[in-house]
């Protein structure tokens, strides 16, 4: 291995040594604030070092990974919900009366999984990469143990995760043995020649795939889990679910379409589209009946991806820039959101304040978490001047150039549906209710680190829907060539 070849690896090794000092802290001394600042001065670290790595250039470190500009951006994207979710782990785990310092090994045992598969350009690295993520996962969700629903969420998580899984591996298995290979680029080279019995076995193992890929995002009608694992992890870590492990999983995808030519077999993408347009619909219709934020936020997600695959199916010149823009700006947007109910709730560690009632009047009690709150779900909505209609400005950019009218129909109509539930939650703010219930932020919430990172994290909204300009430049350099 060459030093450039180390220089590029830098982040995915300064996140393996976090993971090693995190675990040996444990053994030697439990001890909350330590093994945090541990952790945080790691994924610091590793997010720093995509900067410097990005300057040695593109480089292949075996078939196995590649790393680009692109694979910095999306590591930079997985490391920052990392760090996030970290910070948001240390103000909800104070009130936590068991062990808590592993959620910090699994936290950044999982960072390093996605940064695994955001490099993978072979079958082989995206599978290990993607259990080395999945995995710390099922631990996280269930790590309030006295807790009924997290222990639930997280048994429905492993079960179906395994299973999915499983059809991942099985389409593998069908490809290679059809191909002999399995990386992207040479399935790409090889899968257009093949004919009869061969092609069915292709076509087979491309579907296998492709579900066990969708649950992974959580796209009908692979979504089931979604709404019950959300509402049983901690706050944060449902934070963590729904943005870094579907980012790093659809930038691989994204890849794999590019590298292996996958937008030249137009079946594919119609089954692409009815998985959209169901996504949109189901997440949007769904979430019109939720009573609970984590649920609501949950199928919001389900309808988010949806909208994403419009920019992704649309391809050309723009794909790479409008899924890049889009993933920054809902990661943004719902770390934000989560990060508001987590510091609702952590004052009460076995419990999180997830339900509308919970929020009802908060605008009297906590302005500034109102505040945030508010500016994520018009975020949610794609209101101007916020990240959020940034990302849907170019995924409809995207689907006007290509021309696929269906989508963005189902887009636009999806869109103001959302704005229907997204105004009724956050009419729930600033209501004044005879009697709340007693769940609230501490009184000093915002002098603490998770409170300084949701002001940020708004602040950051504001700044992308005003002017994304940096921001867009940055991501059309980490474009896929």
């Amino acid at each position: 291995m060459t030093q450039s070849q180390l220089l590029a690896l830098l982040p995915i090794l300064f996140t393996s040594l976090t993971v090693i000092l995190v675990i040996s802290s444990i053994a030697i001394k439990r001890h909350h604030q330590f093994n945090a600042t541990f952790s945080v001065i790691g994924l610091n670290l590793a997010l720093l070092s995509c900067g410097v790595s990005y300057w040695v250039g593109p480089q292949l470190v075996t078939p196995l990974l590649i790393v680009d500009g692109y694979a910095y951006f999306y590591m930079a994207l997985v490391l920052t919900t990392a760090l996030a979710t970290a910070t948001l782990l240390h103000a909800y785990m104070e009130g936590y009366k068991g062990h808590k310092e592993e959620v910090y090994l699994l936290l950044s045992l999982s960072a390093l999984g996605g940064l695994i598969v955001v490099c993978s350009r072979h079958f082989a690295s995206f599978f290990i990469g993607l259990e080395l993520l999945s995995v710390p996962l099922y631990g996280l969700i269930g790590y309030l143990v006295k807790e009924r629903r997290s222990l639930e969420g997280s048994m429905k998580y492993l079960v179906l995760s395994a299973v999915a899984s499983a059809f991942i591996l099985f389409g593998m298995a069908l490809i290679y043995s059809q191909l002999g290979t399995l990386g992207f680029a040479e399935i790409g080279g090889r899968i257009a020649g093949q004919t009869g019995n061969a092609r069915t076995v292709l076509l087979l193992g491309g579907a296998m795939l492709l579900i066990g890929i969708g649950f992974k995002l959580s796209l009908v009608p692979f979504h089931m889990w979604t709404p019950d694992v959300y509402e049983g992890a901690p706050a944060p870590v449902a934070a963590y679910l729904a943005t870094a492990s579907k980012v790093s999983v659809f930038a691989v995808l994204l890849r794999y379409f590019v590298e292996a030519k996958a937008y030249s077999y137009p079946e594919l993408l119609d089954v692409l589209t009815i998985i959209a347009i169901l996504s949109i619909v189901v997440g949007n219709i769904l979430a019109l009946q939720q009573d609970n934020i984590k649920r609501l936020l949950a199928y919001s997600s389900i309808a988010h991806f949806g909208y994403l695959l419009v920019a992704f199916i649309a391809g050309g010149p723009l794909a790479t820039e409008s899924v890049g823009v889009y993933l920054l700006t809902y990661v943004v947007t719902t770390l934000a959101a989560f990060g508001v109910v987590t510091l609702m709730s952590s004052p009460y560690g076995n419990h999180d304040a997830d339900t509308l009632w919970d929020y009802r009047g908060l605008f009297w009690r906590r302005p500034y978490l109102t505040a945030i709150l508010t500016t994520s779900l018009l975020s949610l909505a794609g209101i101007p001047l916020t990240a959020g209609f940034i990302g849907k400005f170019y995924a409809v950019a995207a689907g006007v150039e290509e021309r696929r009218w269906l989508l963005l129909a189902f887009l636009v109509g999806g869109s103001a549906i959302g704005l229907y539930y997204y105004l009724r939650a956050m009419v729930q703010l600033y209501l004044r209710a005879p009697w709340v219930r007693r769940y609230s932020a501490p009184l000093d919430w915002a002098q603490g680190t998770g409170g300084a990172m949701v002001i940020a994290l708004m602040v950051l909204m504001l700044v992308l829907g005003i002017f994304p300009a940096p921001f867009i430049t940055l991501i059309k350099a980490a474009g896929l060539n």
